[in-house]
């Protein structure tokens, strides 16, 4: 059987660029043709998708690379390289990504929603892309940049209308067996189920709802004792919550206690949790031994009685909480429930320890990284776009002299305030 998993890591790198050409019309009777050196293809992106037909992140487990294609490289006579496919990483309906500090970075909650996991790098521009009247013949051209990668945490909360809460061995994989097709791993000792288990509830008029058998919760639960906090994220999404009290406890707990336990410990994870549709059921009461609470709907999964009322009151509560749902999601899209950190624009001057002025930011380091600044006339192409940019009159407010040390990227230079560069060298 497969295994169920709910948390994993994903290492996701899109694909290069590819670099421009270099090259130079030849044919016969030209003999000295302009530069048609050709641009390179981007390269593809990593892509998360929501899919309702994939069950948990078992395909991370021990795989966790996913990278997309680069672009090719350009060729003479203006032929560009062809742009890399995108890699679109399938993952299941209710998926989290976050960062690896932990800051939420997206939210695929609903089924067909995409996140950019890791964007391809751009395709460098060939040599006839920087032919200009004061430089005909132009013998550098861009490299093309290197796809974004990094280390992503995936974690899985089941989307479910109902989720079953109890202690272990309280009865809830008896349950949701009877009133599902869900055959869970059923046994008479704690801790039988763990993992979740989804089973989908039909009633006479095609109404259908899923339910969610939560592995067995203990006090402490929400401090991570037991099985802890790993499984009680599951119910963050569910509409309806059952809380199961065993009326047969082997340890006799009184059923109120179980209660009490049960609700102080989703209430310490999650306060809002205490405020959804709540359904209290007394399990096993054909061998019950102890007093239900007064508000306890008593059922025993084994003989079937009291399942067709709790069954009626589960439906009654998951349409209510649909329609709110409904009414709260209003015209939103269900592409406008992810969440996402969209990379910086521009860029910002940084000081560091030494005394050097670091420029940050995609825009400026792009046009230092993708240029050959060994070929002749590439640095001071860069250099004009970086002025262009507005990098001087930003190092200019940020105090920097004459003399002063200037990294970009992975480059770094001695800063001039006048128009002479001749001076400046630029090294990796």
């Amino acid at each position: 059987m497969a295994q169920f998993v709910d948390e994993c890591g994903l290492n996701a790198r899109g694909g290069d660029g590819g670099a421009g050409c270099v090259s130079f019309r030849r044919e016969a009777h030209v003999a000295k043709g302009g530069p048609d050196g050709g641009d390179g293809g981007d390269g593809g992106s990593v892509w998360l998708e929501a899919d309702h037909n994939v069950a948990s992140l078992i395909a991370f487990k021990d795989h966790p690379h996913r990278r997309a294609d680069s672009g090719s490289h350009g060729q003479g006579k203006r032929r560009h390289g062809a742009s890399g496919d995108d890699a679109v990483v399938r993952v299941p309906v209710g998926t989290s990504v976050r960062a690896q500090d932990g800051e939420l970075l997206a939210d695929l909650a609903s089924d067909g929603v995409r996140w950019l996991a890791a964007a391809g790098g751009q395709g460098g521009m060939g040599n006839s892309r920087f032919s200009t009247h004061r430089n005909r013949a132009p013998v550098f051209a861009e490299q093309g940049e290197a796809g974004e990668q990094r280390w992503l945490k995936l974690e899985l909360k089941l989307l479910a209308d109902v989720a079953l809460i109890g202690f272990p061995n309280a009865g809830k994989s008896t349950l949701i067996s009877r009133i599902s097709a869900a055959r869970p791993k059923i046994a008479g000792y704690p801790f039988t189920t763990l993992e979740p288990n989804l089973g989908v509830v039909r009633t006479d008029g095609d109404f259908e709802m899923v339910v969610a058998d939560i592995p067995g919760l203990i006090a402490g639960a929400s401090d991570g004792r037991g099985l802890g906090y790993r499984f009680l994220r599951h119910t963050e999404r569910a509409r309806v919550m059952v809380v199961m009290v065993d009326l047969a406890s082997a340890e006799a707990v009184p059923p109120v206690e179980q209660q009490r336990v049960l609700l102080e410990e989703l209430g310490a994870y999650r306060p809002e949790l205490l405020e959804r549709p709540r359904i209290l059921v007394g399990s096993k009461a054909d061998i019950g031994h102890l007093d239900p609470p007064p508000e306890a709907r008593c059922v025993s999964a084994v003989t079937g009685a009291g399942m067709a009322e709790l069954i009626r009151a589960m439906a009654d509560a998951v349409v209510e909480a649909r329609a709110r749902h409904s009414l709260a999601l209003g015209a939103r899209r269900s592409g406008e429930v992810v969440i996402h950190r969209p990379a910086t624009e521009g860029f910002r001057v940084e000081r560091t320890d030494g005394g050097a002025y670091v420029v940050v930011g995609r825009a400026a380091e792009r046009m230092v990284a993708l240029s050959d600044l060994n070929a002749p006339g590439a640095w001071d192409f860069a250099r004009r776009r970086l002025e262009r940019l507005g990098v001087d009159r930003a190092l200019a407010r940020a105090g920097i002299k004459s003399g002063d040390t200037v990294r970009i990227g992975a480059f770094e230079f001695e800063y001039h305030d006048d128009s002479d560069y001749s001076g400046q060298e630029a090294s990796r």
